[in-house]
Formats: C-alpha cells, sequence, structure tokens
C-alpha cells in the first residue's frame, strides 16, 4: 500500500471515530441529525483505495448520500488522482474547484471553507513530505468555527458546521498519515463550547425530501438543471464518466422523479422525509454511564440513537465495496445472496477501533462497552490491549458478553434503559453483568448452504442438510454458537421458539421480547409477533432486523428470538 492509500484509509478511519458527534452538531442546511452517517457511507471507498483505484471516482459518486455526503465526493474525485506527494496541491485545487462548483448555492463557513483552505495551504512550498505535513491541521482548524459567524443557523445554535469539522477531522488524520504520526485529534479541546446545541435552539420545519439519485448521462445538462432550480433547494450535482449524481432537497418528489426520467434513465434513487426523521440528535446526556456495543448486535442505527448508545461497526464487504453494517440495507444484502452474490464480513483495523475507544473516553467521564462475544471477533482482545497503556483511571469499562446478534442488542438496550435511571456508573455495571449471565436466544437458520459458503461448515454438510431439509437452532454462547436443536420447517421453528418461552417465561412476564427479521419480516409480524403477543400480552415485543454479520453468513431465512427473563 502506497502512502498516499495508506492516508487516504486513515483519514477515514478517524472520521468514523466522530461520525456520532456529527450527527449530533448537524444543523445546517437542515438539522436531519446525519452528517457524520452520511460522511461514512459516502467515503467508505476511500478505506478500500488500494483494492480499487480504477473504480474509485465513480463508486463515491454512488455512494455520495446527503448534502455533505455529496459534496465530499466532489472534492475526493479530483483528490484522489493525486499519485505522490507532489501532485497533491494541483489535486487539491481541483478537487476543491469541482466541489465548489457542484453545489448551486455555495457558501462559505461549511466544508467548501476547509477545502479552499487546505489548497492554500498546500501551495505554499514550504509544505512537503513527511514531517512538513504535520502543521497543516493546525492551520485548517481556523476554518472550521467561520460557520458560527457566517451561517445564522449555526450561531443560533451555537455549534461549528458539521460538514467542516468532518472535513477538518480527515484532513487531521490524512496528514498525520504522512507524516507517521498517529496521534487522535483533540477535537473536544480544540472546539470547546462548539460541540453541543443550544436548549433554546428550535429546528424549523421544511416539508421538503431530500432525494439522492443517478441518471445516465455524461456530464451536466443546462436544461435540466434549470428545472431542479425550480424543484428544490440544496441542490448539488456530481459528474462522473458515465453518470450524473443529483442530491436535492425537494417539496414534490414524484415530480421530480418524473423530471429526471425524462431526461434520462434513472440508474439509482432514494428518498426521504427530512421531518420524519431524528431532526436533532438527542444529546446523551442523564445515563450514569455511556453505553456502547458492537453492530453485531440487532441494533439499528435509529434504535441506537434513541437509546444514547454508540454503535461500532465491523464492515460487509462485497467484490464491489466495504462499507459499515450499520449503514447496509438488509433488502439489498439478502437480495444480493439469493442471487448467488458473494458476501464476507471484515473487522475495523486495529487503528480506527483505538481511535474509536479514544475518541469515546474524551466525550464523555464514563463508558461501559459490551463487546460482542471474543469466541466472534477479536474486538475484546483489542481493546483490553489498548486499555493495558491508554486507560490508566479505568474510564472505558468492558464486558465480553459471550453474545452476539439479538441477545447483544438486548443486554445493551436494557442496561441504557436502566443507564437513564442508575444514580451510578457501579449500578449500571451490575445490572449488564446480570443480564448477560440471564439473557436468552435462539437464531433459527433456514439454509445451511449460505454458512457453508462462508466456510463456516464443510460444503458437504451443508449441501447433505439442505437435502433432508435440516434447519438448525443455535445460541450464541462464550464458546461459540451451540446447536440446541433441529426442525424441518417454518411451523417447527415456531413450535420450538413457543415451547422454550414457555419454559423460562410466565403468562404475565412484562419484559422485553426481540424478534430478529433476515428476508422474512411479513412472517414475523403477522405470525410469530402476532402469536407471541397472544401468550405474553404484556410483555414489550421488538421487531427488528437481523444483525448483518450474523445475516451474511446464516443468509435469508434465518430469524431468531431474544428475551431476558
Amino acid at each position: 500500500m502506497t502512502q498516499i492509500a495508506k492516508a487516504l484509509c486513515r483519514g477515514y478511519e478517524c472520521l468514523v471515530s466522530w461520525a456520532d458527534l456529527l450527527d449530533r452538531i448537524n444543523v445546517y442546511p437542515v438539522a436531519d441529525g446525519d452528517t457524520g452517517t452520511n460522511l461514512k457511507i459516502s467515503l467508505a471507498p476511500l478505506r478500500d483505495f488500494a483494492r480499487d483505484k480504477k473504480n474509485i471516482g465513480r463508486q463515491l459518486a454512488l455512494a455520495a448520500l446527503g448534502n455533505s455526503g455529496n459534496i465530499a465526493a466532489a472534492f475526493f474525485g479530483e483528490f484522489i488522482k493525486a499519485e505522490n506527494f507532489a501532485q497533491l496541491a494541483a489535486q487539491t485545487a481541483a478537487g476543491r474547484d469541482q466541489a465548489w462548483a457542484a453545489v448551486r448555492a455555495p457558501q462559505e463557513g461549511t466544508m467548501l471553507t476547509v477545502f479552499a483552505s487546505l489548497a492554500e495551504i498546500l501551495a505554499d512550498e514550504k509544505i512537503g513530505p513527511e514531517q512538513a505535513f504535520l502543521p497543516v491541521g493546525d492551520y485548517l482548524q481556523k476554518a472550521v468555527p467561520s460557520g458560527v459567524v457566517l451561517l445564522p443557523e449555526l450561531e443560533q445554535a451555537g455549534v461549528v458546521d458539521s460538514g467542516a469539522l468532518g472535513m477538518f477531522i480527515y484532513f487531521d488524520g490524512f496528514f498525520k498519515s504522512l507524516a507517521g504520526c498517529d496521534d487522535l485529534c483533540p477535537v473536544t479541546e480544540l472546539f470547546k463550547g462548539r460541540l453541543r446545541i443550544r436548549d433554546s435552539y428550535n429546528a424549523p420545519l421544511t416539508g421538503s425530501y431530500c432525494v439522492d439519485a443517478v441518471i445516465d448521462v455524461a456530464g451536466t445538462c443546462d436544461d435540466l438543471e434549470k428545472k431542479l432550480d425550480r424543484l428544490g433547494e440544496s441542490l448539488v450535482l456530481v459528474p462522473d464518466e458515465s453518470c450524473l449524481k443529483i442530491h436535492i432537497h425537494t417539496p414534490d418528489p414524484v415530480n421530480l422523479l418524473a423530471e429526471l426520467d425524462s431526461a434520462a434513465r434513472v440508474v439509482k434513487w432514494s428518498k426521504q422525509d427530512l421531518d420524519a426523521r431524528n431532526r436533532i440528535v438527542p444529546e446523551l446526556e442523564g445515563q450514569a454511564i455511556h453505553i456502547v456495543t458492537d453492530a453485531a448486535g440487532s441494533i439499528t442505527r435509529k434504535i441506537a440513537t434513541n437509546h444514547g448508545i454508540t454503535l461500532l461497526d465491523s464492515y460487509i464487504v462485497s467484490d464491489a465495496e466495504s462499507r459499515p453494517e450499520s449503514c447496509c440495507s438488509p433488502e439489498q444484502i439478502y437480495s444480493c445472496l439469493r442471487k448467488g452474490g458473494r458476501l464476507s464480513t471484515a473487522q475495523a483495523s486495529t487503528f480506527e477501533r483505538r481511535q474509536c475507544y479514544e475518541a469515546l473516553i474524551r466525550q464523555f467521564p464514563a463508558v461501559l462497552y459490551l463487546c460482542v462475544g471474543a469466541v466472534f471477533t477479536g474486538n475484546y482482545a483489542a481493546v483490553t490491549a489498548w486499555k493495558k497503556n491508554n486507560d490508566p483511571t479505568d474510564r472505558l469499562k468492558v464486558y465480553d458478553t459471550g453474545a452476539a446478534s439479538g441477545r447483544l442488542a438486548v443486554i445493551a438496550l436494557l442496561t441504557a434503559r436502566f443507564a437513564g435511571q442508575a444514580s451510578s456508573p457501579d449500578q449500571v455495571i451490575d445490572f449488564a453483568g446480570q443480564a448477560i449471565e440471564n439473557c436468552q436466544e435462539y437464531v433459527f437458520i433456514d439454509q445451511l448452504k449460505y454458512l457453508a459458503a462462508g466456510g463456516r461448515l464443510a460444503k458437504t454438510g451443508g449441501f447433505f442438510g439442505d437435502l433432508l431439509r435440516m434447519k438448525p437452532v443455535i445460541t450464541p454462547t462464550r464458546q461459540g454458537a451451540k446447536k440446541v436443536g433441529v426442525v424441518h420447517n417454518r411451523a417447527g421453528q415456531l413450535q420450538f421458539a413457543l415451547d422454550r418461552l414457555g419454559e423460562k417465561l410466565s403468562h404475565d412476564f412484562p419484559g422485553l421480547i426481540m424478534l430478529q427479521y433476515s428476508d422474512n419480516k411479513k412472517w414475523l409480524a403477522a405470525e410469530v409477533q402476532a402469536r407471541i403477543y397472544s401468550l405474553y400480552p404484556q410483555a414489550e415485543i421488538m421487531l427488528t432486523p437481523l444483525s448483518l454479520t450474523s445475516g451474511v453468513h446464516m443468509g435469508p431465512g434465518s430469524w431468531g428470538v431474544a428475551f431476558l427473563p
């Protein structure tokens, strides 16, 4: 891997460690609380730059989401063309020009200002390889707070622009990598007092949808641009050699889609109601200790946000891309598997994990990490190794839960809820320990061939298992996934689940029962959830996607039930 490729990846890994903070302070151009998430998704191709340089520009355009993600994609489409130190200044200037041109109404004080400042810095002949790159972050730091003065929304909220901060964090990591330095960016110190939205701030409603679309046309079209100007705002256009990426906030997505259809073939299309989303991410206050867990648990990013939980991602890997698992679409994952596509999972790098641990203890006085079982991943080994030299006051408490998927999710959710009413961190830690001991889960696998394809089962075993219509039932333990039964059809799966629940729970059970679906949500909602609710009317029955780490290996048709007796 070249130094440039390594630095591109390092910048992304630094950005990931602060993504939740970026979501929490996102108020411009609209307060939709997703800048960090969108940048994680949009710039994920940079993590694999060394693997696929040829297609990286198109991957950035296709992956880009939201205002920040699309502007960043426009910049990096040029920036990544620098093959060595000598070309960085020219490609930064080209990226700056491309990003400013992509935005229909560019604003100072946003990430555009960071790009412009970076281009100016690198134009200085004194900035060069190795240690001379180290001061770049110091220069860029001055560009971030400018938005508080220039943009009324930021001044009212009392925060820096989240996109500008995200790019500062990225480039701080990028240039420190080139200089051979792995220090964490001291974000909470550099921008102290500008990282929390004022209680008095009220985000206005927009009446609009956030639309991201890709059309099959090279370059831009003046007539189309004029039509888009009339249909919405926050317009960003990112041209690629064979397509045009469009981002816009519009009150009329139906008319917008019709206009795009008339102009060219629509390759990709998505819309989200800006006013229906979590407009302001809740401040993570009121918890006796902050809860962290792995995205390998069956917790969506939305559920985690609403419960004040930080998720640490692994990655879902295909031939074309690698993406954080909590940012993947279950529908696309299972569709790919059914078509015979090859998917796998990969751990975050040791560097990324360490950056995340340090970012957490800089944001919260006390943290409890409910780690996926050590038998399933290396996460527990990584965090305990980091703690030996970096956490002398033991601010980051760690539990090896021995759990994954729904069992890990139930433990984390109930611990987070308890943390909101507990009077001390020790009470929460004790509660988590009891939850780990008592929480149970059963996972039902529909077809063994997916386990065989991923190397989790001998291929002959997978073939004969499917031939004999064997559907194993497993439960995650500290020793690994343990087979606890075999059934032959869906009816048998449901009866097995009901029998086990009946052994553990009384009719008036008031706790949480979590049902996890793969591509079978309708069946679980119509039959399984309804049946369980009839037996346990006082229980909270949550229907949520099965962890994609589990789903990739277990395949379509799998599902699970987890509960805390």
